[in-house]
């Protein structure tokens, strides 16, 4: 998602009346007419996850009308990079270069007019930045044909982490099924699978809770009868498989992946990214058909059966996701939407009402049974 961070201030307005004093870094500054750049200093870009893209621009403008046209000319300046840390007692480091591009840095106030061509810079790639790093790219006016407003010659984007999940559905004593079964196939005759999503399970108190599938046919579900409530077992038509290394803790939000390859009936489980105990292998050797009205987040073989907690970023991926593409930076709390891997992606980012999303082309909302608890959350944390 692209959105435009627009530098607007009410300077515009101010400086519109010729031989003004300016007050400016605690000197003062008389002018006649002159450029300026209609912003405030610094302007904040917050990458969410979904903002892998941003637009940064610069508008100029004058206060009063030339007979000429005014040319001002940009320039990122690394050198006031110090310059901001020292004013907002910040560690940031310069934008790297393969993170920004600008297609021309000159704006140009033509005879008559009050108001130049933006400057726009593109930001782009932003998720491959480290989340723990603020970055800052100091734009300077580098020459100009009409003096410039001091105050106004340098502006600073600054772009820091933000939460890459804000929202998550608690429920507890709730369900989520398919709102349109069969509108599409891509949940249907899966050879091989990864389910995954991000819980944070109050507390396991009773007999089965369920995660996700079909009961009777292809279900990942936690507990059972001789298995531990918190221990995840995948239960089919043919047998169930478990370990006792496939723990889920409570009171903390988990990452939970499931794979399966119908091949030879591996499974496997990762909690946190960490392979949890050995392959279990499942004489289950049917593709999984998950495309049909019985498929439900949270209940199994009764409305009982509900994960008691919170839920968000649910995947269906029609392949075997690998060890180090669950570890990846970042994949806990996103996934490439446009994924051709990926059948099915609940974000739960609705924060109301019952409907879920699938945030790939696929088709396949969910709709819970009554409406969550929806939760703002931040994650990371």
């Amino acid at each position: 998602m692209k959105h435009i961070v627009k530098l607007f201030s009410a300077a515009f307005a101010v400086v519109a009346l010729s031989s003004v004093a300016v007050s400016c870094d605690d000197d003062m500054e008389t002018y006649d007419n002159k450029a300026f750049i209609t912003s405030e200093k610094v302007h904040t870009i917050v990458v969410k996850g979904s903002n892998n893209e941003e637009d940064g621009v610069i508008k100029t403008a004058i206060a009063q009308r030339e007979a000429q046209d005014v040319v001002v000319t940009y320039g990122v300046d690394a050198s006031q990079v110090t310059s901001y840390n020292e004013q907002y007692g910040e560690e940031a480091v310069i934008v790297p270069e393969e993170n920004y591009e600008v297609d021309g840095f000159t704006s140009t106030i033509l005879a008559g007019a009050l108001q130049g061509n933006d400057v726009t810079i593109h930001f782009k790639d932003l998720n491959d930045l480290d989340r723990e790093v603020v970055y800052v790219l100091p734009v300077v006016v580098k020459s100009s044909t009409l003096e410039v407003l001091r105050s106004t010659k340098t502006a600073f984007f600054v772009i820091r982490g933000g939460a890459l999940v804000n929202s998550a559905a608690d429920i507890t004593r709730n369900y989520l099924s398919l709102k349109s079964p069969g509108s599409a196939t891509s949940l249907g005759s899966l050879n091989q699978l990864t389910a995954e999503c991000l819980v944070r399970v109050t507390v396991f108190g009773k007999l089965i809770s369920t995660i996700m599938g079909r009961e009777g046919n292809f279900l990942i579900r936690i507990g059972d009868a001789g298995v531990p409530d918190n221990q995840i077992q995948l239960a089919t038509s043919n047998g169930n498989v478990t370990d006792a290394a496939w723990v889920v803790p409570t009171g903390e939000w988990a990452h939970v992946a499931v794979t399966f390859d119908r091949t030879n009936g591996a499974t496997d489980v990762y909690i946190n990214g960490v392979h949890k105990g050995a392959t279990q292998y499942s004489s289950y050797r049917n593709a999984v058909n998950w495309n049909t009205s019985d498929f439900y987040v949270g209940k199994s073989y009764d409305d009982n059966r509900w994960l008691e907690g919170l839920i968000c970023e649910a995947r269906i991926w029609n392949r075997v996701l690998t060890a180090e593409e669950i570890q990846a930076k970042n994949h806990f709390f996103m996934a490439d939407p446009e994924d051709e891997d990926l059948a099915a992606y609940w974000k739960f980012d609705e924060g109301a009402g019952r409907e879920i999303a699938d945030h790939t082309a696929n088709g396949n909302a969910l709709q819970a049974n009554v409406v969550p608890g929806w939760k703002a959350v931040s994650l990371p944390e």
